[in-house]
């Protein structure tokens, strides 16, 4: 192996790792706080008819309780509003109990006026984001359970129509999937709230089932029908820690405009601002809580259960987490507010900034602002406060009396909650009934707060900053220096909008004078999607430094304005921004994005070290070592070129029109979605649009890495079957033979059918897995014979030194012998001909590995229900187990001698090339389909071998 050749490769791995990183832990620190059950949690079981437990014996259902509750529904007699908890690829039933506990501690606070009942499903802790087939049980099995919910309120005078769903990952894509049953009523539910559940498209799409349910989800959603139009669904992703269910796939397909759908990310969420990893997204006290409340605003008064209709649904979501206004929601806004108070508690501000600090006595104050000499020099008024307790405190005057307000009207609806404060924007030209500003500043209460207020003209407030490019690994930096000392900024971060973009941002703040300040609030948001995160920085420490990772969920739909950086800032400080390119974040934006791709670039990679094998062997008879062969630097370009070449092609009308003419499906592209496509759309209708220069240059970056993935890792393989020689070389009789571990042609004939029948009867993948044991225990023999042969090539020259070396020779010798029936293999030529076959057999199970990890959770789901069915239905795997199978079984008895003398070797490899062309042009969004490519080879391989 070549020393430029390792260190290239091993530059890569240190570049993989690099991403990978990133991708795990180059995130902050977990902020959530835990929720905790203050009684022992109950999961009482709620029977179901015998014909739906039969049909179903691997799933429950149960209702969630505590210490007295759980006491008082023993009996299943019920009067709260519905819940029902729907765990993911996976989960347990009992991650319910944070949602649960914390809606009866609420019910306790509120002296039981409203009340929730908790259920949860029980779902096997099924494997359904890496196997579709239980996909529709699941959905038929919810439908069950929710008509069962519903039996046990049928006593009550005014029982619930509907049942809230909140599925948790591919619980929530269930939960959309209850629309698709033909049977189904969509009035059985009204409102859908959804965590970490990939709704755009399934994280690994490895079979095909998984994929038609997500179309067939889709189709449904996409319908614009009235039934799914009225829903209420409320989509939250988890931010960077969640690196399962990346956030832009946690957006919702729907129609453009739909009011009832609403897609966000949790550092987005009002008085939570966390990101969570895919786990405690469940648990996440912050998130929880904003759920519950959520849940109680809800509740209609009148009927005790979830109200019907859809704007107020909407209304109370959007409150509690998209914008909330630091009041409660059922106060309802009073159009004529009257003031009153002394003379002296008014004080009318002139200047351009107001900064007030309460005093500890109780007392009325307000503050006057009048706009009619403002109007013309100013577009905005800003004001924030900290620990004020009201609720109301920005008015607009309608009537003056001297030198107070008698009559207003309130703007504190406009209030945002901010991780250190509450702020409000007002724009001045929606105000012209309006004279006068007005700030309530009256602590009651005695408590404490401080108000900051300012006139600006917002467009003078924002300056633009370009990113540096992608490719400036940090080198070149882009800053800015805010001259002005106002309380608010706005820098536009222009050409940021692709999600493979990272940056670095560093704030660093200076201020004349170290003094108790409110602290400065940064918030990075987008226009396209709900996705802000705040960072917030104490200015006690001279000077401030705050670093912020700038990346993106989701790319930019059309033409929309770029990435913004929000400022709220203090008074008289300097801020000096800095923006770097952060290349390990990039790298980790790469995997996040497109991790997915890897196994069809390592597949592409080991098939094209077969071809230089095969090659080798038309051309010298011996193949090439397998380190030689994946170690070529050049493979990735013979791929990658001819596939950019096809996308230049597909731009073409006529070219388009031949290809859907030859009923070809369309290509793959890399999943860097946008909104537009709804977050990576897993069946994809339209031709690619012309691409950038950095999408085909990516494209070679996953290649290259795909590639150092097939090099290293058939490198660990080659090891890891050395060492596993050695331990089982006592177990078997020296030989030197090139046919150790060969099957008998009968019981090849016999293994075949019978491999076929167990496939049928059980699971494919099963007797995928027992054929390439048969051919891996071929490999280890072909290992023990080499490391014989050449034990005794080394002791040969040895035997003229002495007797020791001499008769250790000769037994040596008669063994091989003996075990080779007399056959002359003691040579060279015969350790060259064992290692052609070891070479060779070990790049057919390097390729054999790939579908093997590929069809692994059908495997593993297959195990786990074992207790319930012995034949996994439906089988992604069955229809192309049996010629790969069989390909393997033929294949265990390969040797270079007679496989180069067959007339279809050169066939076998000047094909793999285009294979991998077609592989990597069909199978980026379609993992299962490079199973369906890999048996072409094999086949060949195996049709030359025996021909």
């Amino acid at each position: 192996m070549k020393i430029a050749t390792v260190a290239f490769y091993g530059c890569t791995l240190g570049l993989l790792a690099m991403g990978l990183r990133e991708l795990l832990s180059g995130f902050e620190e977990n902020r959530c706080s835990m929720t905790y059950m203050f009684e022992y949690p109950e999961y009482r079981r709620v029977h179901l008819p015998q014909r739906v437990a039969q049909r179903y014996p691997g799933y429950g259902l149960y209702l969630y309780g505590e210490g007295l509750y759980a006491q008082e529904t023993r009996g299943l007699k019920l009067s709260g509003a519905p819940v029902l908890f729907l765990p993911g690829n996976a989960g347990s039933y009992k991650q319910a109990r944070s949602l649960g506990s914390v809606a009866l501690r609420k019910a306790e606070a509120m002296d039981n006026k409203f009340h929730l009942n908790v259920f949860t499903v029980d779902f096997n802790e099924e494997l359904v984001a890496l196997y579709g087939g239980s996909l529709y049980r699941q959905t038929h099995f919810l439908h069950e359970c929710i008509k069962a919910i519903l039996r046990l309120y049928r006593k009550q005078a005014q029982p619930p129509r509907s049942v809230v769903l909140v599925g948790h990952s591919m619980g929530g894509v269930v939960a959309r999937a209850l629309f698709t049953l033909p049977r189904f009523s969509p009035q059985l539910v009204s409102l859908i709230l959804t965590q970490a559940s990939p709704h755009s498209a399934p994280v690994l799409p490895l079979d095909t089932q998984l994929l038609e349910f997500y179309s067939a989800v889709k189709g449904r959603w996409y319908s614009g029908a009235t039934d799914v139009h009225n829903v209420t669904v409320l989509s939250v992703g988890g931010g960077y820690r969640d690196y399962q269910v990346r956030s832009g796939l946690t957006a919702l397909p729907c129609p453009a405009g739909d009011p009832n759908k609403l897609s966000l990310v949790a550092t987005a969420v009002p008085r939570t601002w966390v990101s969570t990893d895919h786990l405690s997204i469940v648990w996440c006290k912050e998130l929880v809580l904003a759920t519950v409340r959520a849940f109680f605003d809800l509740i209609d008064p009148d009927t005790r259960q979830f109200t019907d209709d859809p704007v107020l649904r909407m209304t109370v979501l959007r409150h509690h987490f998209v914008r909330h206004p630091v009041r409660l929601l059922g106060v309802q806004e009073d159009t004529h507010i009257r003031f009153s108070g002394p003379a002296d508690a008014w004080t009318e501000v002139n200047t351009l900034r107001l900064a007030y600090s309460s005093p500890k006595e109780p007392r009325v104050k307000y503050f006057l602002f009048a706009l009619s000499s403002r109007r013309k020099a100013y577009s905005h008024f800003y004001c924030r406060s900290s620990n004020m307790e009201m609720t109301s405190w920005l008015y607009g005057c309608t009537r003056m009396e001297g030198s107070m307000c008698v009559q207003g009207v309130d703007l504190s609806w406009e209030t945002e909650l901010l991780p250190a404060y509450k702020a409000i924007t007002v724009k001045l030209s929606d105000l012209s009934s309006i004279s006068h500003l007005v700030i309530g500043a009256s602590n009651l209460s005695g408590k404490q707060f401080s108000v900051e207020c300012e006139w600006l003209i917002l467009e003078s407030r924002t300056v633009t900053v370009p990113v540096p490019h992608v490719l400036s690994f940090g080198l070149t930096v882009s800053d800015v220096t805010l001259s002005s000392s106002g309380l608010f900024h706005n820098i536009q971060l222009q050409h940021f909008h692709q999600v493979y973009q990272a940056f670095r941002i560093t704030i660093v703040g200076q201020c004349k004078a170290a003094k108790d300040r409110l602290p400065s609030v940064y918030r990075l948001t987008v226009p396209w999607f709900r996705e802000d995160s705040f960072s917030t920085a104490r200015l006690d420490l001279l000077p401030s430094v705050t670093e912020i990772a700038a990346m993106l969920h989701t790319s930019r739909p059309g033409n929309t304005s770029s990435a913004l950086l929000q400022l709220h800032t203090a008074p008289n400080c300097q801020y000096k921004i800095f923006v770097r390119t952060s290349f390990p974040k990039v790298l980790g934006q790469v995997l996040r994005f497109c991790g997915s791709t890897l196994p069809v670039y390592t597949a592409v990679g080991l098939l094209l070290a077969l071809e230089g094998q095969l090659k080798a062997l038309v051309r010298t008879g011996h193949p090439m070592k397998m380190s030689e062969a994946v170690g070529g630097v050049a493979l990735p370009i013979k791929v990658e070129l001819p596939v950019y070449l096809l996308h230049l092609l597909l731009r073409l009308s006529w070219f388009q029109e031949g290809w859907t003419a030859l009923w070809l499906p369309p290509v793959d592209g890399l999943p860097l979605s946008s909104l537009d496509a709804g977050g990576g759309d897993s069946e994809p209708s339209d031709w690619p649009a012309p691409e950038e220069e950095w999408t085909r240059l990516l494209s070679l970056v996953l290649c290259v890495l795909g590639v150092t993935v097939a090099f290293w890792g058939s490198t660990l393989l080659q090891l890891f079957l050395r060492m596993l020689s050695l331990v089982l070389a006592p177990l078997h009789r020296p030989s030197a033979s090139r046919d150790g571990g060969t099957l008998h042609p009968w019981l090849q004939l016999l293994l075949i059918p019978s491999l076929g029948l167990l496939g049928w009867a059980t699971c494919g993948a099963l007797a995928l897995t027992a054929a390439f044991l048969l051919h891996l225990y071929r490999v280890l023999r072909l290992q023990m014979s080499k490391r014989t042969l050449e034990n005794v090539l080394n002791l040969a020259p040895q035997q003229q030194n002495g007797e020791k070396e001499k008769d250790s020779g000769d037994a040596v010798g008669q063994s091989c012998s003996k075990e080779c029936n007399g056959a002359p293999l003691l040579s060279e030529s015969a350790l060259q001909e064992v290692t052609d076959d070891l070479q060779l057999h070990l790049s057919l199970s390097a390729l054999l590995t790939v579908p093997l990890m590929l069809n692994a959770p059908s495997l593993l789901h297959w195990a786990r229900s074992l207790r319930y069915s012995v034949r996994l239905d439906p089988d992604p795997c069955w229809p192309f187990a049996l010629p790969l199978l069989t390909a393997t079984i033929l294949l265990v008895n390969c040797n270079t001698l007679i496989l180069r003398r067959s007339k279809l070797l050169a066939l076998s490899s000047h094909i793999l090339l285009p294979l991998c062309i077609a592989m990597v042009t069909f199978s980026m969004l379609h993992l299962y389909r490079v199973t369906h490519f890999l048996c072409v080879p094999l086949a060949l391989l195996a049709l030359a071998w025996r021909l």
